[in-house]
């Protein structure tokens, strides 16, 4: 049967030791998911190791981006009997077989009923029971139980995965660093399914969608459990591979002595030659992943090597995490003490910044005020200049030109010139000499007049005494008003100093900008 996708669900293989080996950790893991393990007569069937594990975490999103539901997972976990165990997902590399599902509480391992997980919404454990084939790799059997130990540098070295075939999915977003399944919104639009599947992780995607929003898979329809295999790289949130053994007897199917000696009977110098390559093998192979011991290689492989590779593992992984560790501890700590300085310093610099702006404020609140008098002041010395005007004008014209802009108020000046042209000085001031010059004339045309008509010389002397008289009287008059006018002109005070006084904020006359 063919299926359009395959995803994987992983979990660490942990031992299940008798309690002739190690007592104490025998009853620790019996704690665990010792109830899971097949009910196997190991005193007749030495060959044969037990195990049990949490395969997968049900209604949480897996490492993968990947997820199943209450209903499909116990639609489909009967189906994980009697399917393969084999190393690192290779089908030609079968190891043992599964042979019981039960369901565990998430985080406790506790048991639980089917009726108890088909309408849950929350987390909880697929786990499975099966056998280890000793007699396929004697040398994995002592592997899962020393990575069982927590005691051991060897712990945990070991995951099971297991792996799903299935044909139909639909998209669930998640708040960003939310993995649980009853949280999750379901994309139903198929726009919007095609417009964010390319961020699934199994689509060579993030999984992220923005900061705040994660879009997983969800498994559904017909779903197919094709076998567990056994992996150095889990991808879900699980923890256990119970195994139980006896510690008194081993598997030793294949008499070694009694091998080399047939092979002696064939050719000596031949089997002298392979034992030597296979102990230079032993000596000079090296491990360098799980993958590495299989069954074409086994035979190249000492127990020495296989440990030394576990350990060197161990330390690499350990030391690592050492380092990563106290380099993020330190991290942290430096974060946090250049976070508290730049509270610290922004701080201050808001409460400078402040009083600045502050003081800025009133400065150019101040010239503003400042300008706009002044202006004002021109504008109306302007019109003073250019107008005779009297209290009630000023008023009128200062209330038309305190809040204009200066195209407005060039505009308001050339209506002004036409509205106001009887006031103009230069106009008044044409017109008075204009009307004086008149005078002069009809005084002159009376006087000679007046002289043709005389008779009598007497007369006319008498006549021009009397003029002349009246022209020296004129010339005083005339030359005392001359040294009067000055005298007014200077006491009188300027018009920028009388605008300033009559409308100046000061006086309550408001100029707004």
């Amino acid at each position: 049967m063919k299926f359009e996708f395959i995803t994987s669900f992983s979990s660490t293989v942990k031992a299940l030791v008798d309690e002739e080996k190690d007592k104490y950790l025998a009853l620790a893991s019996l704690v665990d998911v010792g109830n899971f393990v097949p009910n196997v007569d190991t005193e007749a069937n030495i060959d044969l190791l037990p195990v049990a594990f949490n395969a997968c975490v049900v209604n949480r999103v897996n490492r993968n981006g990947d997820v199943i539901d209450s209903e499909t997972a116990v639609a489909m976990a009967k189906n994980f009997v009697n399917k393969p165990i084999n190393l690192e997902h290779k089908r030609d590399r079968v190891v043992g077989t599964i042979l019981s599902v039960g369901y565990s509480e998430f985080g406790t391992d506790k048991q639980l009923t089917e009726e108890e997980v088909k309408a849950s919404k929350a987390p909880f454990n697929i786990t499975l029971g099966g056998v280890i084939w000793k007699i396929v790799n004697n040398n994995l059997t002592s592997m899962i139980e020393e990575a069982s130990d927590p005691s051991n540098e060897k712990y945990e070295a070991i995951s099971a995965s297991w792996e799903l075939g299935f044909s139909k999915y639909e998209l669930v977003t998640t708040a960003t660093g939310n993995r649980n399944l009853e949280d999750a919104i379901v994309i139903s639009d198929p726009d919007e399914v095609e417009s964010v599947k390319g961020h699934l992780k199994a689509l060579g995607g993030s999984g992220v969608i923005d900061k705040t929003k994660e879009v997983h898979r969800k498994v559904i329809g017909n779903v197919l459990p094709l076998g567990i295999g056994l992996t150095e790289t889990p991808a879900a949130e699980v923890k256990g591979i119970a195994v139980k053994t006896d510690s008194k007897k081993e598997v030793n199917l294949v008499d070694q002595k009694e091998q080399q000696e047939k092979s002696e009977k064939i050719s000596q110098s031949t089997t002298n030659n392979v034992i030597e390559n296979n102990l230079n093998r032993d000596k000079t192979m090296k491990i360098d992943s799980l993958k590495d011991i299989n069954d074409d290689n086994m035979e190249q492989l000492s127990a020495s090597a296989i440990t030394d590779y576990i350990q060197e593992q161990l330390r690499e992984a350990s030391e690592k995490f050492a380092e990563e560790k106290s380099a993020l501890e330190e991290a942290s700590k430096a974060a946090a003490e250049d976070h508290e300085k730049l509270v610290t310093e922004h701080d201050a610099l808001k409460t400078d910044f402040e009083g600045i702006k502050s003081e800025l404020d009133k400065l150019v609140s101040e010239k503003e005020a400042k300008a706009a008098e002044e202006r004002f002041t021109q504008r109306m010395s302007l019109f003073d200049e250019k107008f005779e005007l009297d209290d009630t004008d000023r008023e009128l014209i200062a209330s038309d030109i305190k809040d204009l802009n200066d195209e407005s108020f060039a505009e308001y000046v050339e209506k002004m010139k036409i509205l106001m042209s009887a006031k103009d000085k230069e106009i008044l001031a044409a017109a008075s000499v204009e009307e004086e010059s008149e005078e002069q004339v009809e005084e002159t045309e009376a006087s000679e007049d007046e002289t043709s008509s005389e008779e009598t010389q007497e007369e006319v002397v008498a006549s021009e005494e009397t003029v002349n008289q009246a022209e020296e009287a004129l010339d005083t008059t005339v030359a005392e008003e001359s040294d009067q006018v000055p005298n007014a002109v200077s006491t009188e005070e300027t018009l920028m100093d009388k605008y300033k006084t009559a409308f100046s904020l000061e006086n309550g006359f408001d100029v707004k900008l």
